[in-house]
């Protein structure tokens, strides 16, 4: 929800919008001085997700489900128990949202892999940067790469290939 299917939605249709401004001549729609906010959209995605979250947050609280935030591990009792921040929590369910973050190799790995930004960078990015690389073929990427093209940073996909074809 936070960096991932729902901003890059929010992205995606922007592009999708873009598109079909570009296409508008070609149905006789007349569209001088169309101008893209990259801020706008950002605050107005970054919006809606922060929205998002108290929806859930809210449903959450009135389906009476505790929300532990920290990290947690599995402990020997015999009954199903985790432990967070040197406390143990014991319910016949406990769900583990791990979520996950990107890991970037250090530049002595990738020289000027620092350099980069991870896809959860993207949706930090400030302003639509005027030239993007995106390295991967994954649909994310591809995804990235293409909202990033249309709306008008001239964009290249990077993808490793063992053999030319």
């Amino acid at each position: 929800v936070n960096v991932g299917c729902v901003p890059k939605k929010v992205m995606w249709n922007a592009a999708v919008h873009a598109e079909f401004i570009h296409d508008h001549a070609d149905y006789g729609f007349e569209t001088p001085s169309v101008k893209f906010n990259w801020r706008m959209i950002k605050e107005k995605r970054d919006a809606y997700v922060r929205r998002l979250n108290d929806i859930y947050e809210t449903n959450v609280k009135k389906a009476v489900i505790d929300i532990i935030r920290g990290y947690g591990k599995f402990t020997a009792d015999p009954q199903p128990t985790i432990e967070v921040a040197g406390k143990k929590y014991t319910a016949p369910h406990i769900l583990i949202a791990t979520g996950g973050r990107p890991a970037v190799p250090p530049d002595s790995e990738i020289p000027g892999a620092s350099l980069g930004i991870t896809s959860d960078g993207f949706f930090d990015l400030e302003e639509l940067p005027r030239r993007s690389v995106v390295v991967g073929a994954g649909y994310i990427a591809v995804e990235i790469a293409g909202i990033l093209s249309t709306l008008g940073s001239k964009s290249s996909l990077l993808i490793r290939q063992d053999a030319v074809v």
